[in-house]
């Protein structure tokens, strides 16, 4: 590549700079998919708030552009968002909220620079919750908290604050503090200006919230709410100055606190005030790790990992998306690149911005970015592109399947539909295949994280590729890759197990629950047992 001319070299990083990429992570029902539409609407990226709209005519929010998804009401897959804002160029990922799509949402995880945690006030923090905390804290994700629904009946301010130190071990600092809640929310307070954010509600939600800005000590506030309730906001309010945790920066870009946010994102309260504190306090692109290597956002090579696939986004073509994200460089349309994994050289002629099911072509992009390369079948998830062969990004994890099942074609004439629907859908991750002994490409084993991958598999088959399938349950639940010289009889596992290979020919063990693995190992110790390897050659990551 011909080094950046002087003049180049600041205009890549003021693109840089300007970049912010993140996800927002929820337990189920937090409110995720409602808060993403609502940043498209205070980013002015729509003119009406989709989710509400989707009621009324049976439109399906931005977000969420799979049919299933719009049937069931529910984050299936992920989805990339790109606005600007204020100068800023958001490059937002939707995630899957569902547990069962846990592997889906941790590959995002490993795309963004930052995540927006969502908070039921009335449930606090859920299980699902806990797990995605814990991946961005491994990752060092920073991490910006948003309690939503404060107006409904909700859980003590200063009690939701506590669960998030005691459960989550992370410091919190409330950016704002809510006017009463349930009924009696009006508004929060802002801690940084000391003014007082009055919210009025539109019809549904589809617009944005009116607001009256005053100081707390206004006549219009104590109108709004009881005596009782305004004598707890300021005790409130002066205890959060007085003995509350300290706004850091640095901490925050650590992941060690979190900055709170307080609203109603269903009726747009806080919305805006979230995302521009976001903005304010968030960070751009910053360096990855390539083995021994550092990676700088603003160096000349243009590098890229690919951290998820998709078929089918426009049924109308039938198409394939490998989402990279923008790891160091400039991208440009047209520009020849080496796939690390197997050293070929290839063309990124068909590029493309992905907004939902929308796209258009894309002719630069810079680190942060979020690039769909459409049509190439070259690529597999985890795939580092590049032009430095020397960089080689190990970002994404594989995990171990928990639930396993025979998935066979029920009319032998679209077979060849069943098996291309099975393999791009195992490209694409959703779940993971294996063989037995006595295996055919009829009927094909199949493991996936939750049960519910299987009725997405089902679903897309026969609507996406016009194939009907069966699907019968199989009985092991502990999956463990072989690493030992054994032959496969000399093994010997337990009657209720079986041994399999996965795509690249490796054994693994199925057990049927953890008492058998258990048992299996105090009687073969020296059988080494272990989690997925890493690194994939393709079929399934």
């Amino acid at each position: 590549m011909i080094p950046s001319s002087p003049q180049a070299v600041p205009a890549l990083r003021r693109e840089i700079a300007r970049r912010r990429t993140f996800a927002i992570v929820s337990h189920p029902d937090a409110g995720k998919t409602t808060l993403t539409e609502k940043f498209l609407l205070y980013g002015g990226a729509v003119q009406l708030a989709g989710s509400v709209t989707a009621r009324r005519n049976q439109r399906a929010t931005t977000s969420d552009w799979m049919e299933l998804e719009k049937k069931r009401g529910i984050s299936i897959s992920s989805t990339v968002l790109q606005f600007d804002y204020r100068d800023f160029r958001i490059n937002l990922l939707d995630t899957p909220g569902h547990s069962d799509f846990s592997e889906d949402t941790y590959r995002v995880l490993t795309a963004v620079d930052a995540a927006i945690m969502v908070i039921d006030a009335a449930k606090g923090i859920e299980n699902q919750t806990r797990k995605l905390f814990e991946v961005c804290r491994q990752r060092g994700v920073p991490i910006f908290t948003f309690i939503n629904k404060l107006d409904r009946p909700a859980r003590e301010p200063l009690a939701l604050l506590d669960e998030l130190e005691e459960v989550l071990g992370i410091g919190a600092y409330p950016m704002n503090w809510p006017l009463g809640t349930g009924r009696d929310f009006n508004g929060v307070w802002d801690r940084n200006t000391r003014v007082a954010h009055l919210y009025e509600m539109t019809p549904g939600g589809v617009y944005r919230a009116p607001v009256t800005n005053v100081e707390l000590t206004d006549p219009v506030i104590r109108e709004r709410m009881s005596a009782s309730a305004y004598q707890s906001l300021l005790d409130e309010v002066a205890l959060l100055d007085g003995a509350g945790t300290a706004f850091d920066a640095a901490a925050i870009g650590a992941g060690r606190l979190t900055p709170v946010y307080f609203g109603s994102a269903l009726n747009n309260f806080g919305v805006q005030l979230l995302l521009d504190g976001f903005l304010d306090h968030s960070r751009p692109p910053g360096a990855r790790r390539s083995g021994d290597l550092t990676v700088q956002p603003d160096q000349d090579a243009f590098s890229g990992f690919v951290f998820k696939i998709q078929a089918n986004m426009d049924p109308r073509h039938r198409d394939r998306i490998a989402f990279v994200r923008v790891v160091s460089g400039k991208f440009d349309r047209d520009m020849t690149v080496t796939v690390s994994r197997t050293g070929a050289r290839t063309r990124l002629s068909n590029a493309a911005q992905v907004f939902g099911r929308d796209r258009e072509t894309v002719d630069e992009a810079y680190a942060g970015d979020v690039v769909g390369i459409v049509g190439s079948s070259r690529f597999i998830i985890g795939d580092t592109l590049t032009e430095d062969a020397a960089i080689t990004y190990d970002e994404i994890p594989r995990f171990t399947p928990e639930c396993f099942g025979y998935l066979e074609t029920t009319d032998t004439a679209t077979f060849k539909r069943f098996r291309t629907g099975v393999d791009q859908l195992l490209e694409e991750g959703v779940v993971q295949r294996f063989e037995l002994a006595d295996s055919n490409r009829q009927r094909q084993l199949i493991g996936a994280v939750g049960p519910l991958q299987f009725e997405i598999v089902q679903y897309r088959l026969e609507s996406e590729y016009g194939a009907k399938s069966r699907f019968t349950p199989a009985p092991w639940s502990v999956a463990r890759w072989v690493d030992s010289t054994l032959a496969d009889h000399e093994l010997q596992l337990p009657g209720d197990a079986n041994l399999v290979r996965d795509d690249r020919g490796r054994r693994v063990a199925l057990f049927s629950d953890a008492w058998s693995l258990r048992y299996f190992r105090e009687r073969r110790p020296a059988v080494g047992l272990g989690d997925p390897p890493r690194h994939l050659a393709g079929g399934g990551v």
